[in-house]
């Protein structure tokens, strides 16, 4: 039984890191030898979606920049305030693919459940920063109900785990929850989107491993890492532990101004990641959410970013340009 596989009863290193992430933008800005009043944009507290990092991702970044790539992804702003045409509280229209609470159904066979509402970070351009996750709880009648969902529709092949991110859920949730996957015959597909293990490496441990290396499912990991300083040894050693079980790990980006709009970066980015044993997957352009205008590039901006990639690298190692549009039946690949 997969719920007796999962890890027990001390407090995992992992737990203790989360639990002492950085939440307030007077610590994070002390931690890195920055005077805010030589940001611009201003950093400014937003109660909606606060501040939250891990000490192990503020670690990599750089101390007395106010450009680092890093801290960039995660600091609240003055910018995020300014409404913006366009830019709206849910703009993949995931409200209208919700059947049931915690179960988005958007593609053909495959179903994406929101395990839980909780991250380890706070990315400013998060896709679902304004989601009603309060509405959407994985738990109790609602599971039931998530997976009564899944079970009647034999047509779906494929669960992808997502949130919030579904590996700030503990290995024993993540347990009773795969082994009643388990039982619906007609899923054989496992996918799990995190950027957990990019901020706080010490989430990829050998129980996780053996948890998700050991069921039935043909079990791929997707990964979101943006810059090559989020790939470190440490996230090196996490994956491999992944691939000896047999786990896929591939990768997916955001494409964000001043972060990661140049060429070179992504190239490098790349390759870090394949050095770890991860292949990149997307380059996405940015969901226009409220809140995130500031990161958004030009589609023509990213198609030429797209061609430098293609002449900088093998093709394995550029990753598909797409943007998720409403409505659509899969997401709009926008080069090769």
């Amino acid at each position: 039984m997969i719920a007796q596989r999962a890890a027990a009863v001390q407090t995992a290193p992992w737990k203790i890191e989360l639990r002492r992430a950085v939440t307030g933008v007077a610590e994070l800005l002390r931690l890195l030898d920055l005077d805010p009043a030589e940001l611009d944009p201003p950093p400014r507290e937003d109660p909606r979606f606060p501040l939250r990092v891990p000490l192990s991702y503020v670690r990599r970044m750089r101390r007395g920049d106010p450009r680092d790539p890093l801290l960039l992804q995660v600091l609240p702003t003055a910018a995020e305030q300014a409404e913006m045409a366009g830019f709206v509280p849910d703009p993949l229209a995931e409200r209208s693919h919700n059947p049931r609470p915690g179960v988005i159904h958007k593609y053909r066979a495959r179903v994406l459940l929101l395990v839980t509402g909780a991250c380890a970070v706070h990315c400013r351009y998060c896709f679902r920063r304004h989601f009603p996750y309060g509405d959407n709880a994985l738990a109790g009648p609602a599971l039931e109900a998530a997976l009564a969902y899944l079970a009647e529709d034999s047509s779906i092949r494929e669960v992808i785990l997502s949130g919030g991110d579904p590996l700030a859920a503990a290995d024993g949730h993540l347990a009773r929850l795969l082994e009643a996957l388990e039982a619906i015959p007609h899923l054989v597909r496992l996918r799990v989107h995190t950027r957990l293990p990019v901020v706080l490496p010490a989430r990829l441990d050998e129980s996780l491993a053996a948890l998700l290396g050991n069921t039935r499912f043909a079990t791929t990991v997707v990964l979101h890492a943006n810059h090559p300083n989020e790939v470190d040894d440490e996230l090196a050693r996490g994956v491999r532990l992944l691939r000896e079980t047999g786990i896929h790990v591939l990768n997916q980006s955001v494409l964000l101004a001043r972060v990661n709009d140049d060429a070179a970066i992504l190239a490098e980015l790349s390759e870090r990641l394949f050095a770890a044993g991860v292949l990149p997957y997307y380059l996405h352009l940015l969901d226009p959410v409220a809140g995130a205008h500031h990161f958004a590039v030009a589609e023509g901006r990213a198609r030429a970013l797209y061609r430098e990639l293609q002449a900088a690298l093998p093709g394995y190692l550029v990753p598909r340009l797409v943007r998720e549009l409403p409505g659509r039946p899969a997401k709009t690949l926008i080069a090769p």
